[in-house]
């Protein structure tokens, strides 16, 4: 069936800032976003950078070699520091973040740029708001600096970007990839970008990011867990909503989330470049029997003039499993076939393998014995009939694979962490590429 894959290259694209940052100069300089996802930095060993956002000042400040938040509004202003983790070392640049809802202050050391303070800016002030977001400011200290567009600090959730019958789309030699471009925290610090890839010297280039409006509730939020296809001269856009999602949580005042799901963009735009805001429906995915609290995870491919749709489905956070669907079109789909018996496996994908389609997920380390690291071969309805020969690295990496002049060609991640010990879990991680042997 497939070959052996073996690693062939790791790469780790981090940066603060997203290509097309403008340089600037010192002052207060209009810095329109369409999306609250935006980096500022200046080369300086003390002093401040800030956004000023609906009426509120939000610094990230360097100050004998201490870094801090400095939140100012209407009701007075607050400075956030970091008892364990605000001391830098030897600094020799200041950043500051917004991502979703979340503000960091950082500083660049030896080992590159880290994060030393973080605030939850959800009880301040409405970050989404377009209108906020379109007359959004930058103030820079003497020497000026760069801002612009988030970078990320890692990827995973790799998907090579498909025609519609599940073929990789190609540009001259070139293939391209979307990921979640990991940010500084959980989920909803993440956003969707999209990546020219070169499959010969694997070589690996940011050209857009892609952010989605939703159905039920106003605002720009960084959905990821994407896949984005070419079908009928338009892009499918099928994500998954967790630019909103809470670490699940039993403390105090803060709710257990839920209602996750998968939502559909259509556009005619060029989304490989760029940065985009998508309007979205909610994609209607099946779940008969399976006490669904929610999915993610969508993989669309059509064949035979209908669709298939794999994806996850959760019984709880975090018990979850793959899920097959079918139907003559997106919005009438049935169940074909459910791996109930997982409870920590995901990234499901369909895949052409010599003619014949099968389904690729990913068997995590939380799994029932004998079902752990490893990439699970299943049949249409959701039967074992083999097992990847390839790698399993850290986290739960999705088996996304492309079939590229005449070998096999695999993208996936593992949960290395970067920007520091203050972000905690969801800063992952390096792409790593396998190839046939």
């Amino acid at each position: 069936m497939l070959p052996r894959l073996e690693v062939v290259r790791r790469l780790r694209p981090f940066d603060l800032l997203a290509p097309g940052a403008r340089q600037l100069g010192a002052g207060r300089h209009a810095l329109p976003s369409p999306a609250p996802y935006v980096a500022a930095t200046a080369a300086v060993a003390s002093g401040e950078v800030a956004l000023h956002l609906a009426g509120h000042r939000l610094a990230a400040v360097l100050d004998d070699g201490s870094v801090s938040l400095t939140v100012t509004g209407a009701h007075g202003s607050r400075e956030l520091r970091s008892r364990r983790f605000h001391r830098a070392e030897s600094p020799t640049a200041l950043g500051v973040t917004l991502t979703g809802t979340h503000l960091t202050a950082w500083s660049r050391e030896a080992e590159g740029w880290v994060a030393r303070a973080r605030h939850d800016l959800r009880e301040v002030v409405d970050t989404r708001d377009e209108a906020a977001l379109a007359d959004l400011h930058v103030v820079l200290p003497d020497g000026g600096g760069s801002a612009g567009g988030f970078g990320q600090l890692g990827l995973r959730d790799v998907r090579f970007v498909t025609e519609e019958d599940g073929s990789p789309l190609r540009d001259g030699d070139q293939l391209w990839l979307t990921a979640t471009s990991a940010g500084p925290g959980f989920f909803d610090t993440a956003h969707t970008s999209v990546w020219r890839f070169d499959p010969v010297d694997l070589a690996l280039s940011h050209s857009a990011d892609l952010f989605f409006r939703r159905p039920d509730r106003p605002g720009v939020f960084g959905d990821h867990a994407t896949h984005l296809l070419r079908s009928g001269g338009r892009w499918l856009v099928a994500t998954s909503t967790w630019g909103d999602f809470e670490q699940p949580t039993t403390r105090a005042g803060r709710r257990t989330p839920s209602g996750l799901r998968v939502t559909l963009a259509e556009s005619g735009d060029d989304l490989l470049r760029g940065t985009h805001v998508l309007d979205t429906r909610e994609l209607p995915l099946p779940t008969d029997g399976l006490e669904s609290i929610a999915t993610w995870d969508p993989h669309l491919v059509r064949r035979d003039g209908g669709w298939l749709v794999g994806f996850v489905s959760a019984r709880k956070f975090f018990d979850f499993h793959p899920v097959l669907a079918g139907g003559p079109s997106l919005d009438d789909l049935r169940l074909l076939g459910a791996a109930t018996d997982r409870r920590a496996t995901e990234g499901t994908t369909v895949l052409d393998v010599d003619g014949e389609l099968v389904v690729l997920a990913s068997d995590g380390r939380d799994s029932h014995r004998g079902q752990r690291a490893r990439f699970p071969v299943l049949d249409l309805a959701m039967r074992d009939v083999g097992v990847l020969d390839a790698a399993y690295p850290t986290n739960l990496p999705w088996p996304t694979l492309a079939h590229v002049d005449g070998s096999w060609l695999m993208a996936t991640f593992n949960g290395r962490p970067a920007g520091g010990r203050l972000l905690g879990y969801g800063t992952h991680g390096d792409l790593v590429v396998m190839r046939s042997t």
